[in-house]
């Protein structure tokens, strides 16, 4: 008998496992979600509302407010109430913010609904983040983040081929309606099969002031503020792109809602071919110096960018092969990033991640308009911000990241430290 029930427990446990996995990846897709399944409906909402391409771009930058300023809080309230509660409020929010955008008859509120949308996605993300921490650490974490990458990174290949798929039978305001399903299943789930990965003996009391202290600790170790705030802005030359390859595709190269979606998917595609390949060069090659080729990869690409939108006009060809090899370089910078910059924060995984966030959204927040002020017609704005925006983040990295860092807690990539799963 002990056969067939050990094998019972076995199956039993692979499935409980792969349930776990894809709804963190789920959750992990609610960055992408919420950003690029409406992205190929951009120039279509400026149209219906009479307004310039930069306003409807402020509507993206609104998300991504809501996705850098929620983590602040669901970071924080996440270590102290267990991951499942601030979930469950985040994926409610979401569904309504969702709902309220596809209702919107004016771009004031379509910007505000995006901003509760986003204030509600951010606890899927931080949550998925803190989860991997609880469970995992040292060189498995960097795996598991970037095996986590093989779905959430589908996220920005599959969002906008719907979105621009869904434009065929329906209007803008349909994707949202599919937005709010979307996060409805993820509630569901969550709820069904989503356990608690963090013990009430683990939990921190002392509510937001307590979270303010930890944020201006761990703002103080050069050995999270560097990999962090350099994946953030690394991340924000990717959305530079993603705000304005909509209308540079498809207004200044002429392609449809259709065929933009199919580019941006093969783009994005990149992200989950070059996340595997890193997930299995992790064990051989430190995460840092992973990292560190990704920026140098981000700055490359984007100085192609750069050169070809100024010497060649409107070949769409040649534009898009840097184009994807800045794109792919997030399956390098983000995976890496996220795990040099949690590992020792075992204790303050939430809020931890909480920053990562913040730093990613809020510098994707900044960044998003900027492409759009010389109008619709013009190309180089989005290279010249993409160009900018990979100096800062190889500069940051550099400053930041070389010297003696602050003492703080013994790194978990450290040399001889074991690398582990544990039991949720």
């Amino acid at each position: 008998m002990a056969g067939p029930t050990a094998d019972l427990d076995a199956e039993f446990n692979w499935r409980l496992r792969l349930r776990r996995y894809l709804l963190l990846a789920g959750l992990s897709m609610m960055g992408p979600l919420s950003i690029d399944t409406y992205l190929p409906a951009f120039p279509t909402i400026a149209r219906d509302f009479a307004v310039r391409p930069s306003q409807i771009q402020i509507t993206l930058s609104a998300c991504m407010i809501g996705l850098a300023a929620g983590q602040i809080f669901a970071g924080p309230v996440s270590d102290s109430w267990g991951r499942r509660r601030p979930l469950m409020i985040g994926l409610s929010a979401f569904c309504v913010g969702s709902l309220i955008c596809a209702a919107s008859p004016s771009p004031t509120v379509l910007t505000l609904a995006r901003l509760l949308q986003g204030l509600g996605g951010s606890a899927g993300i931080v949550v998925a983040s803190a989860v991997v921490r609880d469970l995992y650490s040292g060189i498995a974490m960097a795996r598991f983040f970037s095996l986590l990458m093989l779905v959430s990174g589908l996220g920005p290949v599959v969002a906008p081929v719907f979105g621009g798929q869904l434009l065929r039978f329906t209007s803008w305001h349909g994707i949202f309606i599919a937005l709010a399903l979307a996060g409805l299943i993820l509630l569901v789930g969550s709820a069904r099969w989503l356990p608690e990965s963090l013990a009430s003996e683990g939990r921190r009391g002392g509510g937001m002031g307590t979270a303010a202290r930890t944020f201006a600790q761990l703002l103080g170790r050069r050995e999270f503020v560097a990999p962090a705030l350099a994946t953030g802005l690394s991340t924000s030359v990717v959305f530079a792109y993603i705000a304005g390859s909509p209308f540079v595709l498809q207004v200044v190269y002429g392609v449809s809602p259709q065929i933009f979606s199919l580019i941006f998917a093969t783009n994005a595609a990149g992200i989950v071919v070059v996340s595997q390949l890193n997930g299995r060069l992790v064990g051989r090659i430190h995460p840092r110096r992973l990292f560190t080729l990704g920026l140098s990869t981000s700055f490359l690409g984007s100085a192609a960018v750069i050169l070809v939108l100024s010497l060649t006009h409107h070949q769409l060809w040649a534009v898009l092969i840097p184009l994807f090899v800045v794109v792919s370089s997030v399956g390098l910078t983000s995976p890496n990033g996220n795990a040099l910059a949690l590992a020792g924060q075992a204790n303050v995984a939430g809020s931890g991640a909480a920053l990562v966030g913040v730093f990613r959204f809020g510098a994707g927040a900044i960044v998003s308009p900027l492409v759009g002020l010389a109008g619709s017609h013009t190309a180089l704005p989005m290279g010249l911000t993409m160009i900018a925006v990979s100096v800062l983040a190889g500069g940051v990295f550099l400053a930041l990241g070389s010297g003696r860092a602050r003492p703080g807690p013994r790194s978990d990539l450290a040399p001889g430290r074991l690398d582990h799963a544990g039991e949720a």
